[in-house]
């Protein structure tokens, strides 16, 4: 499992959490953790996309034409 996997998943976690408990405080603790844990997800797919290299891309050789 990826990280960003990881974090979804202690997201939902939380948020079950936050759905099950009837403190109105434990719920919003629980309900900022399940966010934090999508801005984790969220931060780890954005660091892995800008690390790695762009695709390159081929150039095609130019045909030389005799002058006729």
């Amino acid at each position: 499992m990826d990280p960003s996997e990881e974090f979804l998943k202690h997201a939902a976690d939380c948020q079950k959490m936050a759905k099950f408990t009837r403190d109105p405080e434990s719920k919003a603790s629980w309900n900022r953790m399940a966010e934090r844990w999508m801005e984790c997800a969220e931060r780890f797919k954005r660091s892995q996309n800008s690390a790695r290299p762009a695709p390159r891309r081929h150039r095609r050789p130019v045909e030389h034409r005799e002058a006729a």
